[in-house]
């Protein structure tokens, strides 16, 4: 019979390092999970493998292969650390902490989201987000988003977050280089900022003028870089208070005229999981977003 002295115990860390190497693949993977490094996560399968006298892993690249030693060991492992996650002493931290993944699209991640996360995450210090930006027209979304904000049509199920409406906004360096822009057919001595996203077709049906989608100058496929461009007085944006706001309450954009219309897109929260931290952010996002509404019609009036 094996006394005290006999047993030779590996580290805990060692052993979660040999099961998450083994489960995800690699040692990279495994390295993300436990919030270490590719090459602390080697070194410990190495101590384990040593103090076993045994390979677990065959190494081929980054990739890992059990041999027949590792697969035996890792029921066993895996056998003992569900032992070990199941006490609740241990578990404490692990239902203290809520993982939530974002995925936004780049102008609403960087005007709405970001200015306002501090108040989301001082209420709720229990959950770790991690922002992903999404990118404008491509069809497949990041995966394992546990929360998404998109830009476009809601009808097919979503929550709208903001309602956004357009009108014309310049900078006022650029409105006086030019003749007064008096009626939207002033317009045309003007030189307009071009994005797919927000074409101007729309607008100008609004303001009666039956003008083509203008032609030539760059084009941004992005709302936020069309903006930039207007307020460094390169051309007049058909832009959205909601994202200009603080430029509006700064007087780095003026409004042009009083006609708007409905943004071609809106931003809208794809359904998300009922429980866990999904429903606290989405919660907290749409206030966010009202408030910000509220903001954005304040900041039509001009400068603060």
């Amino acid at each position: 019979m094996a006394t005290a002295g006999d047993l030779r115990f590996p580290s805990i860390d060692g052993l979660r390092a040999f099961e998450a190497a083994a489960r995800l693949g690699t040692f990279e993977r495994a390295a993300d999970e436990l919030h270490v490094t590719a090459s602390a996560v080697s070194k410990r399968v190495a101590t384990v493998e040593d103090l076993l006298g045994s390979a677990l892993f065959v190494r081929s690249g980054k990739a890992l292969q059990l041999t027949a030693a590792g697969r035996e060991y890792l029921q066993q492992v895996s056998a003992a650390l569900g032992l070990l996650a199941a006490m609740p002493q241990h578990r404490r931290l692990a239902q203290r902490v809520q993982k939530l993944r974002v995925v936004a699209p780049p102008t609403f991640a960087r005007q709405v989201l970001v200015p306002r996360l501090e108040t989301f995450t001082a209420a709720h210090p229990e959950v770790e987000l991690e922002i992903v930006l999404s990118i404008p027209f491509l069809e497949h979304p990041p995966a394992d988003a546990d929360l998404e904000v998109r830009h476009g049509n809601a009808a097919g199920g979503g929550r709208l977050l903001l309602a956004d409406r357009v009108r014309p906004l310049a900078a006022p360096a650029l409105l006086a280089r030019l003749p007064p822009l008096k009626t939207p057919a002033d317009l045309a001595a003007a030189p307009l900022l071009r994005t797919p996203i927000e074409p101007w077709t729309p607008w100008f049906r609004a303001a009666g003028l039956p003008w083509p989608e203008p032609v030539g100058g760059p084009k941004f496929v992005d709302l936020g870089l069309t903006l930039e461009a207007a307020v460094a007085g390169q051309g007049v944006a058909l832009g959205r208070p909601s994202l200009a706001r603080h430029w509006l309450r700064g007087g780095s954009l003026v409004p042009l005229f009083d006609i708007e219309c409905e943004a071609t897109g809106q931003y809208f929260l794809a359904p998300c999981a009922a429980q866990g931290a999904a429903p606290l952010f989405a919660d907290w996002l749409a206030a966010t977003c009202a408030d910000i509404a509220r903001e954005a019609q304040e900041a039509l009036s001009g400068p603060a």
